[in-house]
């Protein structure tokens, strides 16, 4: 007569997910630690606090399900398919990037040029709505307009905002295209900006998000360009715009943002001392956008 195997406790688990991960992150323990508290609907500190804790077969199963998506390369991110950003919990898919922590940089720097009244406020190329979500969040009284060209991530961008329960204006548009004749405070960016064959691309989590999302020309200041070139004409006078950008673009950022006539340019630099975010202040004379 055979015996049942008892069911894998939580230290059990976690010991396996280690050495399955160990080839593919940089830190497989914290890792495993995610996944499966995530499996179990639990925080981490829980599977601190009970490593003798049995878990069923059912979720034993879909642990080690996602353990093997992760060991294939597949972010984090996409596998639970959720991300956190400004403490918001998003939902997030192979249709839009994954909201990293260096774009908080560019929230704060955008929630401190906004006017006291009831700010308009663009976000173009919103993916998941991380930037737009988290401004709201923080002003409520604000009217945003998030874009995106792509209806995939639109999709997702206007779920995260019912659940959160931030009232957000979705439109689908390339850009400014859908956008004649409004006006804003401040417009705001993180636009792809990777060049086509920067080696990154094929690293890590970015081999996995959407290409259009991040490629922008041979030099990556395509999409860079395009808004800079027109975004003065949707911007009440004296109104902000700011942009995300590669670590390394700022200068050029810089020079085409005064070229096109913005003022007061100037660029934020993030935790690790790149300039990653650059400002710049639309002229006092209203310049309206050419049908």
């Amino acid at each position: 007569m055979s015996r049942k195997t008892a069911a894998p406790n939580v230290a059990n688990l976690l010991a396996q997910g280690r050495l399955h991960l160990a080839a593919v992150a940089t830190e497989p323990v914290l890792e495993a630690q995610v996944l499966l508290a995530a499996t179990l609907g639990r925080p981490r500190s829980y599977l601190l606090a009970h490593p003798e804790a049995r878990v069923e077969r059912d979720l034993e199963e879909r642990y080690r399900q996602r353990l093997m998506a992760r060991g294939t390369g597949q972010p984090i991110a996409y596998i639970l398919g959720q991300r956190e950003f400004w403490s918001l919990d998003l939902s997030v898919s192979p249709a839009t990037l994954i909201p990293r922590a260096e774009t908080e940089l560019l929230v704060e720097a955008t929630l401190a040029v906004l006017p006291e009244r009831p700010p308009r406020i663009l976000d173009l190329g919103t993916g998941s709505g991380a930037i737009a979500l988290a401004i709201k969040s923080e002003r409520p009284d604000a009217n945003i307009t998030a874009v995106e060209f792509d209806a995939a991530a639109l999709v997702i961008a206007e779920a995260n905002g019912r659940r959160l329960g931030l009232a957000v204006e979705w439109l689908e548009s390339d850009w400014f295209a859908e956008l004649s004749g409004r006006q804003f405070d401040v417009i705001v960016s993180n636009p792809p900006y990777v060049a086509s064959e920067d080696p990154h691309l094929g690293q890590g989590d970015v081999a996995f998000e959407p290409r259009q999302a991040l490629v922008a020309g041979s030099t990556g200041l395509d999409s860079l360009r395009a808004i800079i070139s027109k975004a003065i004409g949707y911007l009440e006078p004296e109104g902000d715009l700011l942009l995300e950008h590669g670590y390394d673009q700022a200068p050029a950022v810089r020079e085409h943002l005064r070229e096109t006539g913005f003022t007061t340019v100037s660029s934020y630099r993030d935790l690790q001392g790149h300039e990653r975010i650059t400002a710049a202040r639309a002229p006092k004379t209203r310049v309206l956008e050419k049908s």
